[in-house]
């Protein structure tokens, strides 16, 4: 396992049965292929890694095209860590190899943004009483501080606000096939985001007890 994961682009989601005939609802990744762009190694930069390109934008700046060297206009730059020295160059492909089938994998990616939402939506709030005449308190998130002590509203409270746009890690999800030939991956479950966002695929680096 020489590189920790790979990027990919989230298709959607569909059905697939296995050899025994049981239904898996899994996620499509296309994953891949990267373009490695950079090298770093130990004794230059302390730690082994490459940098690898994905995707394709329109135009790139003049810093960013030298740094390239005409590999290609990569809509995404990300940097995977790598066991041992000397087995990436400037250039490579990587794809699919790095997986197999039926072994746990990690996916991170920005989960869908859903705007200003309220405490009942966003902490999942009960809201106020339904009767009483308090015809204005159903969605309101209702007391928020104690009085004169503290005095003021503690930091971190629960309160309505900009809600998803963050990043999300769903841990241990089994890859339950992949095609070599379109480069795609069938993970098991929900992977964060949206359809046609960018993820990051890696080997899981904790199991789970089941």
């Amino acid at each position: 396992m020489p590189l920790e994961g790979l990027l990919g682009r989230k298709l959607g989601m569909t059905q697939v049965f296995d050899d025994r005939g049981q239904i898996h609802a899994v996620t499509v990744v296309e994953a891949g292929p990267m373009i490695v762009t950079q090298v770093k190694t130990a004794p230059k930069d302390g730690y082994a890694a490459v940098q690898a390109g994905f995707g394709t934008r329109k135009r790139l700046n003049k810093p960013m095209r030298g740094h390239l060297k005409k590999l290609g206009d990569f809509r995404v730059l990300r940097e995977f860590r790598v066991r041992g020295e000397g087995e990436y160059s400037i250039g490579d492909r990587v794809g699919i190899e790095l997986f197999e089938a039926g072994q746990l994998v990690d996916v991170t990616g920005m989960s869908r943004g859903r705007g200003f939402a309220g405490g009942v939506r966003r902490h999942n709030f009960s809201g106020g009483p339904k009767t009483h005449g308090q015809s204005d308190r159903h969605r309101a998130p209702g007391s928020i501080g104690s009085g004169t002590t503290p005095g003021r509203v503690y930091k971190g409270q629960k309160m309505a606000g900009h809600m998803g746009a963050v990043q999300v890690t769903a841990k241990n999800l089994r890859l339950i096939a992949k095609d070599e030939a379109r480069g795609l991956l069938l993970i098991e479950g929900s992977v964060p985001g949206a359809a046609n966002g960018t993820v990051r695929v890696r080997h899981a680096k904790t199991h789970s007890k089941k």
